[in-house]
């Protein structure tokens, strides 16, 4: 099964008022795998970016101006991401933005039924606990310490990684294998090691234990099994 994981930043929170995307990161998955393809593009938004924002995802309206319109790539951009369901932390967030964009174009909107809304997923597995991208980070062990600003590709990544980790692990099917198993290290990386196994313990009861049994068998008055015969 292909899916896409797909963040976004933008110049605000608002898309109705005339705040645009600035840059969008898709990875794509396999099985819930990452492939090692992926899909980026910074955008000129035809506005100023406002300071709050560039705070947030370090884009600036020098480096934005040099960058394509959104136009010119939606092309690629739905090339890339297909029919694929689309993996989105928040995704009524995204979505909205981009069916702004779409549908300025004359495109079709993308479906909200086709999204997988990882904090949605969260809540419904931690209910009360902080659902953000850098609280699942540090909850599953994912290394977020280079996330210093948010990047559409980089949370991407991080996202693919705890949306692996909210559908149960490497192995989502929870198979089990008799040569290897997976290990989950202090670090967070997840290792192939082969599996060890421990001898059967016997079970079967000792000369000494048959004979105490059957004396203790011999105190039982009036028993259920002699009744039975």
């Amino acid at each position: 099964m292909r899916e896409i994981v797909l963040d976004t930043e933008t110049t605000g929170l608002d898309p109705s008022q005339g705040h645009r995307v600035v840059d969008i990161g898709c990875i794509e998955l396999f099985n819930h795998v990452p492939t090692g393809r992926s899909w980026q593009s910074h955008l000129n938004p035809e506005r100023e970016m406002p300071t709050e924002a560039t705070m947030i995802h370090g884009l600036t309206d020098a480096f934005l101006a040099k960058q394509p319109l959104f136009a010119e790539v939606v092309d690629k951009f739905l090339e890339f991401i297909g029919d694929a369901p689309l993996v989105i932390h928040n995704a009524g967030f995204d979505v909205g933005f981009l069916n702004a964009e779409l549908t300025r174009l004359g495109f079709a909107p993308i479906e909200m039924s086709r999204t997988i809304d990882t904090v949605m997923m969260a809540r419904r597995m931690f209910p009360g606990a902080p659902a953000s991208l850098d609280a699942l980070c540090k909850r599953f062990g994912v290394d977020s310490s280079g996330r210093q600003l948010h990047g559409a590709l980089l949370d991407a990544r991080l996202l693919a990684e705890v949306y692996l980790e909210l559908r149960g692990g490497r192995q989502p099917d929870l198979a089990i294998t008799a040569a290897a198993e997976t290990v989950t290290t202090e670090s967070g990386a997840i290792e192939e090691r082969p599996r060890e196994f421990l001898q059967p313990r016997p079970h079967a009861a000792s000369e000494e234990e048959n004979k105490a049994h059957e004396a203790f068998l011999t105190q039982i008055k009036n028993p259920l099994w002699s009744r039975a015969s």
